[in-house]
């Protein structure tokens, strides 16, 4: 064993380069798969662990009291497939008239619980204690962390009942509930309802779900059930943002994983090419073919392991702040967002084995070489191919210099193909990454209608400690009209509402007034306009099974109505649709507005407008402007650095053929030097041996690009593009693209080829 790593070491000090290369692909390689793996993992398994812990419900089910009496539906948790319940308990969807804290004016469900344990839906308490007497009511506290002990004590007001001190945090991993009071409570809040929470033995699908749910209440009264929630859908609200992500650094993973293959086992092959003569000396020195075998997988193994230590810690320092943005303002209850081991485990073990498998194929062929064979093959390549096809281009009018780099391909046409895929895998990253940012770049301009400025003007509101403003909500809307420089003014109420047939309520934004500055939001259908007519995003869709043209029931302080949907969004809230003022009257009479959008005029000054609005009643507040979208600037930022990685490891590859064709041709040159090649037409000549392989790999690298791009735009579940922001490929912007293989090649060659320039012929002769 001493043996071979002594020459495992001979070969790293005397192919300093060839290792070099092994350790970048492998870092670059190793990053890219990391990223992706660490939001696979925070997508899905901290969720999963936090559900686990509190024994969540895999459905809570919602009915109707009038129909099924509390017996009946503690019969349930006997039935085929109910693997364990919990309830029944009282529910009622109240109404907070007013903001309180994070909680909006508008439906709240509230469940009426002795305490917060059970065998299903174990409500974790984050501050305080659980309410054990009426006049008491502890809260959900839906994000991670906790609002601190300070916020105990406060008031929450509910019309109809009266104020109830809040006396505790919690969070629920199964969204059971807006806040949980006393049993006692409850018939102060006039419950309409009885809650029952399941697991049950096989719920991994929608329809195992569905069909265990259809089991357990086979034998209630019909029409009983009213309401249902499945955690399948909580899960996919959970990971909605991170999904959107993991098909983007999926692919440049994938990318990074051939193309770490293709070129570890092009510089394995290739030193096992060049290297026949020292192959040949390890086997007359008593070296058996398997410890051949092991130098060679030795001499690699020691830059992957290298590399893929250091592409783990470049990939977890880049995957904080990708998880941090990508889990950004969404409910994720007790679930701590981070990385599981196994991905360390994962890429750690992975890699190396990776690599050692991709090397091992062309490590097979020292194998079955024979010490004589190898020693007198020499380190000279079968020019045969090459020199047939020199001669054919010699006939033409193309400059020596050229025909001449135009057929060394051909002599190692399998080094050649390797360095074709390199290249077209490049490519391909290049014109994914430029199509991407396109699509990106209109995406993130698609709220800015024709490029008028915007202002956010939000009236005082309490709980939030600002002042009320003194006009009334008609009356703010006409004094921003009335400003110098408004153009287009909208009101926006924020209320939450309950969805027929969904236990969890849902934000429902009402506008009024010049709503056709949101027609651009819209890519299926249109904006709502009149009563009954709402629009929500693809991921608010999704998760409810809605599509454009279904129609849904709201309720609101009592008040119900029927809704259209109209229209898809772009983008938008998970968790909200937006409607009209004339449907919102038909449910809350007399709300206000908490929000003004105002388009300015061409050529108005925002800040003048703001200063004007402050001025003109001081409860008014103008919102910061909108930031970049992160969406956008997030996904950009992944194509700049992955193409980047991915081009620099596709140049690399490039790189090591030059490299190995310099050396196997050092003769060649020093004929072609002693016959009065200058050293400008050897770098010619030596660049134009891969140039050509890069306007091919170009062409071909261009349509798998522009496939692959469509295919991520395609199946982004949180965001809906429109035809004209995947349309993105112009004559222009193709023909730059083309190019993008022979710059690669270029850029990989231009170090070698001037090498091989330097040498003298005094310099060849010697070494022969």
């Amino acid at each position: 064993m001493s043996a071979v790593w002594s020459a495992s070491r001979a070969l790293l000090r005397r192919r300093k380069v060839q290792t070099a290369v092994i350790g970048l692909v492998v870092l670059c390689s190793t990053t890219t798969v990391l990223l992706a793996l660490t939001l696979l993992s925070a997508a899905t398994a901290p969720f999963e662990r936090a559900f686990g812990e509190q024994r969540g419900a895999h459905v809570v089910a919602a009915f109707d009291r009038a129909r099924a009496s509390d017996a009946q539906l503690a019969r349930t948790a006997g039935r085929p497939g109910v693997q364990a319940a919990a309830g029944p308990y009282l529910q009622a969807a109240v109404d907070i008239p007013e903001q309180w804290m994070w909680v909006p004016s508008g439906l709240l469900t509230i469940v009426g619980r002795s305490h917060p344990a059970g065998a299903v839906d174990r409500v974790r308490l984050l501050e305080g204690r659980w309410a054990t007497k009426p006049g008491e009511i502890v809260v959900n506290w839906p994000v991670q962390g906790s609002p601190g002990p300070d916020k105990l004590g406060t008031k929450l007001t509910v019309r109809g009942a009266p104020a109830l001190t809040v006396v505790g945090f919690a969070t629920s991993m199964s969204k059971s509930a807006g806040a949980w009071v006393a049993p006692e409570q409850m018939a102060a809040l006039h419950p309409s309802s009885v809650q029952m929470l399941y697991r049950f033995t096989e719920s991994a699908t929608d329809r195992q779900i569905r069909d265990g749910l259809a089991e357990a209440t086979a034998g209630l009264p019909k029409g009983s059930l009213t309401t249902t929630q499945s955690y399948l859908t909580l899960k996919r609200a959970f990971s909605a943002m991170a999904d959107s992500y993991l098909p983007f650094l999926t692919v440049f993973g994938v990318l990074g994983l051939l193309v770490s293959a293709l070129i570890v086992g092009h510089v394995v092959s290739g030193v096992i090419v060049s290297g026949h003569r020292q192959i040949g000396v390890f086997k007359a020195l008593g070296f058996t073919p398997n410890q051949v075998v092991a130098v060679y997988l030795a001499m690699v193994s020691v830059p992957a392991v290298a590399g893929c230590v250091a592409g783990t810690l470049l990939g977890d320092a880049l995957s904080r702040p990708i998880l941090r943005d990508a889990f950004s303002g969404i409910e994720t209850g007790s679930a701590a967002i981070g990385v599981s081991p196994w991905v360390y485990a994962v890429c750690l073990l992975g890699m190396p084995a990776l690599v050692a498998l991709a090397a091992l194929v062309p490590a097979l062929r020292a194998h079955r070489l024979s010490a004589a064979r190898a020693i007198s093959a020499g380190d000279a390549p079968r020019t045969g191919r090459g020199l047939r096809v020199q001669r054919v281009l010699g006939g033409t009018r193309l400059p020596r210099a050229v025909s001449l780099g135009l057929g060394q391909p051909f002599a190692r046409p399998g080094r050649t193909l390797m360095t074709l895929a390199a290249i077209v895998l490049g490519v391909t990253t290049v014109t994914l990454a430029t199509g991407l940012t396109s699509t990106m770049v209109a995406f993130g301009r698609h709220g800015q209608g024709n490029g008028a400025a915007w202002v956010n003007v939000e009236a005082g509101r309490p709980g939030l400690d600002q002042r009320a403003p003194k006009l009334s909500d008609r009356q703010i809307e006409a004094r921003l009209r009335s400003l110098p420089g408004a153009d287009l003014v909208t009101a926006r109420a924020l209320t939450r509402v309950r969805l027929a047939g969904y236990t969890q309520t849902a934000f429902a934004n009402f506008y009024r007034g010049d709503t056709r500055m949101y027609d651009s939001e819209i890519v299926k259908g249109h904006w709502p306009r009149g009563r009954g007519e709402a629009a929500a995003s693809p991921a608010f869709l999704n998760q409810h099974g809605l599509a454009v043209g279904d129609r849904i029931t709201l309720y609101l302080n009592g008040r119900q109505t029927r809704v259209t949907v109209v229209g898809e969004l772009i983008e938008g809230n998970p968790q909200a649709l937006e409607s009209t003022w004339q449907t919102l009257a038909g449910l809350a009479p007399g709300w206000r507005a908490i929000e003004y959008t105002v388009e300015l005029a061409d050529g108005a000054d925002a800040k003048a407008y703001a200063r004007a609005v402050k001025a003109s009643d001081p409860g008014l507040y103008v919102l910061p402007g909108a930031s970049t979208n992160t969406t956008t600037a997030t996904v950009v930022s992944f194509s700049v650095v992955f193409t980047v990685l991915l081009t620099f490891v596709a140049a690399l590859g490039v790189f090591n053929t030059v490299l190995l064709n310099t050396r196997e041709r050092r003769r060649d040159l020093g004929m072609l030097r002693s016959i009065g090649m200058t050293p400008r037409q050897v770098t010619v000549m030596t660049v134009v041996s891969v140039a050509g392989l890069g306007a091919v790999g170009g062409l071909l690298g261009i349509p798998l690009g522009i496939a692959v791009h469509r295919v991520l735009v395609d199946h982004v579940a949180v965001v809906a593009f429109p035809e004209s922001m995947k349309d993105v490929w112009h004559v222009p912007q193709l023909a730059a693209l083309a190019l993008a293989g022979v710059v690669i090649a270029v850029l990989g060659a231009l170090l070698p080829a001037r090498s091989a320039a330097r040498l003298t012929i005094a310099k060849v002769l010697h070494n022969e």
